[in-house]
């Protein structure tokens, strides 16, 4: 994992459990052909371009479930392409 892309990442989404979790809901779709990466990333590693494409704010994501935070899990985060880019 890129150290650079991480903290870049951190500045977009400053909690860590709901970056965790975006980061890998977004490699998994990246991971299974259900996305197409939306940047050039040095790195060959899908973690790496999940969250070069947070840390450029091209991801938008929103809660599903409600719940506790410490129960937060792929399956209460939507993921989706920034149709607004900065």
């Amino acid at each position: 994992m890129n150290n650079d892309y991480l903290a870049r990442a951190k500045e977009r989404i400053p909690d860590p459990q709901i970056l965790s979790v975006v980061a890998a809901k977004r490699a998994k779709q990246l991971a299974l052909g259900k996305a197409r990466p939306m940047v050039k990333c040095d790195s060959k590693q899908i973690l790496d371009v999940a969250l070069l494409e947070i840390a450029e704010g091209l991801l938008t994501y929103e809660f599903v479930t409600p719940g506790t935070k410490s129960e937060l899990s792929e399956a209460d985060v939507n993921v989706t392409e920034n149709s607004e880019q900065e």
